[in-house]
């Protein structure tokens, strides 16, 4: 919040880019390899989503959950095409009900994972346990460990600039609440992750420090391998359309970050133009104790300047609640993306060198070992996951900005609505003063 001192939270406890090309559009790769080249298979498969709105849920978040864009009057004006009516959905997630605990050696925050399903794999239909964000990290390693092939959405970044931010005011911990919710229900929306054994176990174990004891899973051995086969051994070519999506998130990246950066800046001039208002309004109330005629139309300015300082505390609120979590989110997203197209030339990288070493035996028609088909397999896994998962989150990534920017572009006109409202006031107060002389 931008005014008032942080709120505290319940304790337990003892207390003491519109120009930049799609990455799948294919008019970059033609160009590459001449015009007269024909797009392979995967290509147009690609295109023809990237021409699309495709109607996919919002993250998977049901109606009366938090959302990034507001519930405003140019929202309700606005029908989205993004409904998702007459999909089945079998598994509900919420996160909700912060608590902050004290104990002897630390202090942390736990929230309430609430589990609706008729799923066969959850012995009982609702599931209610407490997890703590370090919880949610052994989770996501869980999930990269176990699908490798997947993108794992990202998690709100733990750390904070102790002294600038308050890790237990009700502010931050609502943020990360929203963020934590949304990251369950990205995985819960998505046809792979949300079958996955540790997830079952995150949203149902009521002790999950017994699994996080386990230790390394055996595939981070195998992917420990795979970089020891891979390590001397360099990658020759990414496909074209896989080359096309590391550049896009390369300056999709860029640009997010930019517009964080100023739009941070903007929030932090706003406070301090904030700050200036509160204290301008009031020299027009003191004032008008020394004047006559003058002193209602003063006092009249006074509470308009008041009205447009809670106007502009509401929309830096909104600005930094809703817009900041979304723009980061998202720039972490293409960080996790990165490390997927990282993991696929490494198989790639690996098929290569083993092919490469069954054509320099001395044989006429060497016989392909069942290793190197394993790993062909592999890649061609690793290829068909990684393009439908980007599918999916160009989908995502649509209907999240144009909610988001919806919602900036409504609580700008109500700012702006709300100042003009304030100063039209006191109008008639100035007229009747003439009017009386």
């Amino acid at each position: 919040m931008a005014g008032g001192p942080p709120k505290a939270l319940p304790s337990t406890g003892p207390h003491s880019l519109r120009d930049m090309p799609h990455p799948l559009a294919g008019s970059s790769s033609e160009e590459a390899v001449g015009g007269d080249s024909t797009p392979s298979p995967d290509l147009l498969m690609a295109r023809s989503f990237a021409d699309k709105d495709l109607i996919l849920p919002n993250g998977g978040t049901p109606a009366g959950t938090s959302s990034p864009a507001s519930s405003s009057s140019l929202l309700n004006r606005l029908q989205l095409d993004d409904d998702i009516d007459g999909e089945t959905r079998d598994l509900f997630v919420v996160v909700d009900d912060p608590k902050k605990h004290v104990c002897t050696m630390e202090t942390y925050i736990t929230y309430r994972i609430t589990t609706k399903s008729t799923r066969v794999e959850f012995d009982l239909p609702e599931y209610s346990v407490r997890r703590r964000y370090q919880d949610f990290d052994w989770l996501r390693s869980k999930l990269e460990e176990s699908q490798p092939t997947h993108l794992i959405p990202p998690l709100p970044e733990k750390f904070v600039v102790k002294g600038v931010v308050d890790r237990f005011s009700e502010e931050f911990v609502e943020t990360r609440r929203k963020a934590l919710d949304k990251f369950l229900k990205r995985i819960t929306d998505h046809p792979v992750l949300s079958f996955n054994e540790h997830f079952n176990i995150f949203l149902t174990a009521k002790d999950l420090n017994i699994y996080k004891k386990q230790g390394i899973a055996l595939l981070t051995r195998m992917g420990e391998s795979v970089k020891h086969v891979t390590g001397g051994y360099k990658l020759r070519t990414r496909p074209l359309e896989f080359a096309a999506i590391g550049d896009y998130l390369d300056t999709f990246a860029l640009k997010l970050g930019t517009i964080d950066r100023i739009a941070q800046r903007i929030i932090k001039e706003e406070i301090e133009y904030l700050v200036e208002l509160r204290e301008y309004g009031p020299v027009y109330s003191t004032w008008s104790a020394l004047e006559g005629e003058l002193a209602e139309p003063l006092e009249g300015v006074s509470a308009c300047i008041g009205n447009c300082s809670t106007a502009l505390e509401e929309l830096t609120d909104d600005m930094t609640e809703d817009f900041l979590p979304v723009l980061r989110e998202y720039i972490l997203y293409s960080d996790s993306m990165k490390s997927v197209l990282k993991k696929r030339d490494q198989v790639q990288a690996e098929y290569e060198a083993k092919l490469e070493a069954v054509a320099l035996r001395k044989e006429d028609r060497p016989k392909v070992p069942a290793d190197v088909e394993k790993c062909q397999d592999r890649m061609e896994c690793f290829n068909a996951d990684l393009k439908a998962d980007m599918e999916r989150w160009q989908n995502n990534k649509r209907q999240d900005f144009r909610q988001l920017l919806m919602g900036m572009a409504d609580k700008n006109i109500q700012y702006y609505e709300k100042c003009l409202m304030a100063w039209e006031s006191i109008i008639p107060l100035l007229q009747e003063k003439q009017e009386a002389k």
